[in-house]
């Protein structure tokens, strides 16, 4: 197996964002058994990144998950007592990590390797002050009727709002993630060798008291910036932000549309602010990756989840790379 990289031989640590869609795609019901077949074919698609002799690290979205489970607690209101949106948060980051952990090691045993994986439930620190808590803007969840949305928002406190004209959804604050807890841990973790799940939906969203104490705070953190922030403070050079489509595009979905194979920071910037990449899709991932070079990163890759391994080699995918100096 032939990895490529900037530098010789393959990034001796890399993390790797997988997009909530990318292992949970619109259109299936969400049953139990979609979900183990979804997550086995991430874990045979992302086998050769797991099979690398290096330090791996893995972040995962939750944003169908999440929205079952708030579906869940609209549908049984009357019966059962709803959780805060921190605790849907912790529910769905350990339940898709489960799935995957259990999809990753059932990948590396069918080719009889003994590499382990483990899940590291991971809460991550916001300020209180955040603008974000002042104006929530991030939809999650499924689309409700008028009346329905009146009466969630009566019942169970939630902004709801008019989302592009297709119904009306819950929308919660998206602070900026400040602080992942125990990111040592995962540090220790990955360097033992064994792959590493961590920061799953963005991550449990807590506050810190000057004392030191935590708790959780009623928002959702974007699953990107979180994986671009951790991968600045373990200082890994490599990241990988993996979804459903193969390079990223301007002027997408119309006669002009062009991929690109490659760009650098100042080309990115100037692409998101022309509006090419939309705040609901692609906007997220580009702003990470700028986010992530600017922080001492040195390769960002945006590629298919199923074509992991030919985008750490170059063959497909979006590279963004630093400003020439």
């Amino acid at each position: 197996m032939t990895v490529a990289s900037t530098r010789d031989g393959p990034p001796r640590r890399l993390l790797v964002a997988v997009g909530g869609n990318a292992i949970h795609p619109a259109g299936i019901k969400g049953t139990a058994e979609e979900q183990v077949a979804y997550t086995g074919a991430a874990g045979r698609a992302l086998r050769p990144l797991l099979e690398l002799d290096n330090e791996l690290i893995i972040t995962h979205g939750n944003g169908p998950g999440v929205g079952k489970v708030l579906m869940r607690q609209a549908l049984a209101r009357d019966r059962v007592a709803p959780m805060s949106l921190d605790i849907c948060v912790a529910n769905s980051q350990g339940g898709i990590a489960y799935l995957l952990m259990q999809a990753f090691e059932n990948a590396l045993r069918a080719v009889g390797n003994p590499r382990h994986v483990v899940c590291l439930l991971t809460q991550v620190e916001v300020d209180p002050a955040d603008a974000a808590f002042r104006n929530p803007t991030k939809p999650v969840g499924y689309f409700y009727g008028e009346t329905e949305a009146r009466a969630l928002s009566l019942e169970l406190g939630w902004t709801m709002r008019q989302d592009a004209g297709r119904g009306w959804r819950l929308v919660v604050p998206s602070p900026e993630p400040k602080h992942i807890v125990d990111i040592s841990l995962i540090d220790a973790v990955a360097k033992r060798g064994t792959v590493v799940i961590a920061g799953g939906g963005g991550g449990i969203p807590v506050v810190r008291q000057p004392n030191g104490v935590r708790h959780g705070v009623e928002a959702v953190i974007d699953k990107d910036l979180t994986s671009a922030h951790m991968a600045n403070v373990l200082g890994i050079e490599d990241m990988m932000i993996l979804t459903g489509v193969s390079r990223i595009a301007v002027n997408y979905g119309t006669s002009r549309q062009e991929e690109l194979d490659r760009l650098t920071v100042s080309e990115a910037r100037r692409y998101l602010k022309e509006g090419h990449f939309l705040a609901g899709s692609m906007g997220p991932k580009v702003e990470a990756a700028i986010r992530f070079l600017r922080g001492g990163g040195k390769r960002a890759i945006i590629a298919h989840l199923d074509e992991a391994l030919p985008a750490l080699n170059g063959t497909t995918g979006t590279r963004i790379l630093p400003d020439a100096h």
